[in-house]
């Protein structure tokens, strides 16, 4: 294990698979990530103009570099269909080594 400074997992909803399987082959296309997971059928409850909301949906985790960003939400709020789509990331702190230089391998 080692210090996995300046890679991030980058959290995306989508409103069905299908939204969230091209926005995944988009970012890997344009490699802005390295690897997606698409995991779908999440119930997700929040709060929408003023009043309390429920979406069936699916999740992306993306893991990319920090640095790459601001680069990959531009394209994920291009593609998606939400007026504020979701994209949040959080710092991965320490992993396998041999993985992290494989992120910086494979994004640009």
């Amino acid at each position: 294990m080692t210090d996995g400074s300046g890679k991030v997992v980058v959290f995306v909803t989508a409103s069905s698979e299908e939204e969230a399987d091209r926005i995944a082959h988009l970012l890997l296309e344009k490699r802005k990530a390295a690897c997606i997971n698409v995991i779908p059928g999440i119930k997700s409850r929040f709060w929408w103009q003023g009043k309390l909301d429920s979406a069936q949906e699916s999740l992306l985790v993306i893991k990319t570099r920090a640095n790459l960003v601001p680069e990959l939400t531009e394209i994920v709020k291009k593609a998606h269909s939400y007026s504020v789509p979701e994209v949040v990331a959080v710092p991965i702190v320490d992993g396998n080594r041999d993985y992290l230089d494989w992120v910086d391998t494979e994004t640009r």
